[in-house]
């Protein structure tokens, strides 16, 4: 009990804060002028296909450290992947609390999640995934996938960035990319911290340095997965087991 009124009275004294100040640029608003224009050409152009699959099922992360998962759950729906399992009532769905195959919750909650976790979650829960660590790939290899996944409902990209490289507070975070603008090589960020950021143009050399970058947690560095669906269902062994080095990072 102490230590629960000790928390308690730590969370009074800490400020609270509604939103951030976008730091703009980098970023452009997705809602502004210049990113309703972007949103419009990007479409004529044929590379905001997989934002009309991501948007219904775009959510607020529910926990500070949850930004991985949140992305996973938003990516999996939008895929119309069954995950088999009730979510409430009779109905199936993913949610962020359903995804603790490969971390625990408690564990996520109070010291976040790290690439290789992210990449073992989705394949546990029934998806294709393609993961690209920057010290693998380079920037071309992100912008030919993306303006590939952009233009398609069937694969959508996930980024592991660091928030500083766009002046955002904040350190290491998920979000899905939403879109991509060729004509000024541009690509949409759906924050999932909603509460913090709303979605914004970055970029794509800068959000490609922003994962080129370290995770202090396990050394290795940051990157982005192509997420889409898989004919077969997985194999439980497999999806724990397989490639242990990356999914411990």
């Amino acid at each position: 009990a102490r230590h629960v009124v000790a928390a308690d009275r730590l969370a009074m004294e800490v400020a609270s804060l509604y939103r951030r100040v976008l730091p703009t640029p980098p970023a452009v608003e997705f809602a502004s002028p210049e990113g309703r224009r972007l949103f419009a050409e990007a479409l004529e152009g044929g590379t905001m296909e997989g934002f009309f699959s991501l948007v219904p099922h775009f959510q607020t992360q529910s926990e500070p450290a949850f930004c991985g998962l949140a992305s996973i759950a938003v990516v999996l729906n939008a895929l119309a992947i069954d995950p088999g399992r009730r979510w409430k009532g009779p109905w199936r769905w993913f949610d962020e609390s359903m995804l603790d195959c490969c971390e625990p919750l408690h564990v996520v909650r109070s010291q976040g999640i790290t690439f290789g976790k992210v990449v073992c979650l989705a394949r546990c829960a029934g998806a294709s995934v393609r993961c690209f660590r920057a010290d693998h790939a380079a920037v071309h290899d992100l912008r030919a996938h993306l303006a590939r996944c952009a233009s398609s409902r069937d694969c959508h990209l996930i980024a592991s960035y660091h928030r500083g490289h766009f002046k955002q507070t904040g350190g290491g975070h998920f979000s899905p990319i939403g879109g991509y603008h060729a004509g000024t090589d541009m690509a949409l960020i759906l924050d999932v911290a909603r509460f913090k950021y709303p979605p914004h143009w970055v970029p794509l050399t800068l959000l490609w340095e922003a994962m080129n970058t370290t995770d202090k947690t396990t050394g290795f560095p940051r990157g982005f997965m192509l997420v889409s669906r898989q004919t077969s269902a997985p194999s439980l062994l497999y999806t724990v087991v397989s490639m242990p080095m990356l999914y411990a990072a």
